[in-house]
């Protein structure tokens, strides 16, 4: 697997963040645009360019792109001040909108599951973020979509009715 540059990396992660669910609002991008011209990692970046290439990939490869990034991800050595700027990134992407779903904190988790910075430390930095950092709950949507699931995959035979002898009960 060819070794991602630090400056894609966190592109990666912004952008990865901002499709995570489901809309790319157009506060993500304004604000992902500013921190790339303000961060020294991005000297002679057209992000444009780059942006819009993450897009076709993402539309051409789909759910293929984020197990790829996760991948990418996981196989970069980072230094903790590199993954606490990673953090930075994709915590500053997901607040962008003003709204924060349930599947953005579930996407950031699976960030969180490849870096190898403390909790402790990510939140001395990010005070706000321990929902983020929690281990989840069942909740009634997963109940809901389990069900779903059960039911749209499961074939139940014809059964007989059930004969049973309240002299042989006890």
């Amino acid at each position: 697997m060819e070794i991602i540059s630090f400056d894609k990396l966190l592109l990666k992660t912004a952008f990865c963040c901002m499709a995570s669910d489901g809309n790319i609002d157009k506060r993500e991008i304004t604000l992902v645009n500013s921190m790339c011209k303000k961060s020294l990692f991005f000297k002679n970046f057209n992000f444009k360019e780059e942006i819009n290439l993450l897009v076709k990939d993402l539309i051409t490869r789909s759910k293929e792109f984020i197990s790829f990034y996760f991948d990418e991800l996981e196989n970069s050595s980072l230094t903790e001040e590199e993954e606490l700027i990673l953090i930075d990134f994709a915590i500053q992407t997901i607040k962008a909108d003003e709204q924060i779903e349930y599947s953005e904190i579930k996407f950031f988790k699976n960030i969180r599951r490849r870096l190898k910075v403390s909790n402790e430390i990510i939140l001395e930095n990010y005070n706000d973020i321990e929902l983020f950092l929690e281990e989840d709950i069942i909740t009634d949507s997963y109940f809901d979509k389990l069900t779903k699931q059960y039911l749209e995959e499961i074939e139940l035979p014809p059964f007989n009715l059930i004969d049973i002898d309240a002299n042989s009960i006890e």
